[in-house]
């Protein structure tokens, strides 16, 4: 078994300064369609919990349950899309 050693914190490489790197920041931003389809599902259903659910309120979920599906779809493509043509996904 093979023990884990740390590294000093003077390391350049290893130092964490609390910010997000760019590279993340940039995963974030193509996550955003998709963060916001989910909070508009989650929307939609928190709006059922207290009452039946009408039509309306059915329908309303159908549809962000699609948006969901469609952002991950979307996200999933240009995922691969940026590890074919060389991007970091």
């Amino acid at each position: 078994m093979k023990s884990i050693i740390t590294l000093p914190a003077s390391s350049g490489a290893l130092a964490f300064d609390g910010e997000p790197s760019g590279a993340e920041l940039d995963a974030i931003e193509l996550e955003i369609p998709l963060i916001l389809a989910e909070v508009e599902l989650l929307d939609a259903e928190i709006m059922t919990l207290d009452r039946p659910a009408t039509e309306l309120d059915e329908r309303r979920i159908r549809r962000a349950r699609s948006r969901v599906l469609a952002e991950r779809r979307d996200l999933t493509n240009r995922a691969a899309g940026l590890a074919l043509s060389g991007g970091v996904a």
